[in-house]
């Protein structure tokens, strides 16, 4: 591949690696976003309950809610919502739900992202991966001939329009699948959690529930 550089390579399938090269920032940029998100979403939920139901049983709601506004963390709001929720046991489970489904939705905000430039950033490099093979061909038919020096900037930009297109597509899906197992296994601690705080504002015994799995969160510690 004599004359052939990486620089004349993109010159001819920019299109193509312009637009895996767009996808791949907006796919970094999701990742880092949702990174810090579940970083800042980390808390201790079992404890956590476990103080709300503290300041419930002492006959102040509203030391909890305050208590409970001062965190951002998925299990602080939930729980705020159940500590809101007058009336009966169906209606907090009812406030549970929603609270769940809000904080799910957004904890996978910008997540489906991924998910679309995985699936789609494979045909865009295999788009590119035509284009230069057709190129190839069309060289062929203008030197009237065959050979490696006339097809060589063609299949090159065949290539790497298929490796570039894998490259943006493997990270995004596996971020992508990541984060939506992280959410799922979330929003099932955190529903958990609730739960757990709404037996123990029912006085069913949900507190040492609640105390039990402090514990036992502890010890997996």
């Amino acid at each position: 591949m004599n004359g052939v550089s990486f620089a004349k390579i993109l010159a001819h399938g920019w299109p193509v690696m312009g637009t895996l090269l767009i996808m791949s920032v907006i796919s970094l940029a999701v990742i880092l976003d949702r990174v810090h998100v579940f970083r800042k979403a980390r808390l201790n939920g079992p404890e956590f309950a476990r103080h709300v139901a503290r300041l419930i049983r002492v006959g102040s709601r509203e030391e909890a809610l305050r208590y409970c506004a001062g965190f951002s963390q998925p299990v602080a709001r939930a729980a705020a919502a159940v500590v809101a929720q007058t009336g009966s046991r169906e209606a907090r489970e009812r406030a549970l739900g929603h609270a769940l489904q809000a904080e799910g939705a957004r904890l996978e905000a910008y997540v489906p992202i991924l998910g679309t430039i995985a699936s789609t950033a494979p045909f865009i490099g295999l788009f590119g991966t035509v284009i230069g093979i057709i190129r190839a061909f069309q060289d062929i038919a203008k030197s009237g001939g065959g050979g490696p020096e006339v097809v060589a900037v063609g299949i090159a930009e065949a290539l790497v329009s298929t490796a570039g297109g894998l490259a943006v597509a493997i990270p995004a899906l596996i971020a992508y699948n990541y984060f939506v197992r992280k959410t799922e296994r979330l929003m099932n601690e955190v529903d958990l959690v609730a739960y757990d705080l709404i037996e123990s504002m029912e006085g069913t015994g949900g507190h040492h529930v609640v105390e039990s799995r402090s514990l036992a969160e502890g010890g997996h510690s």
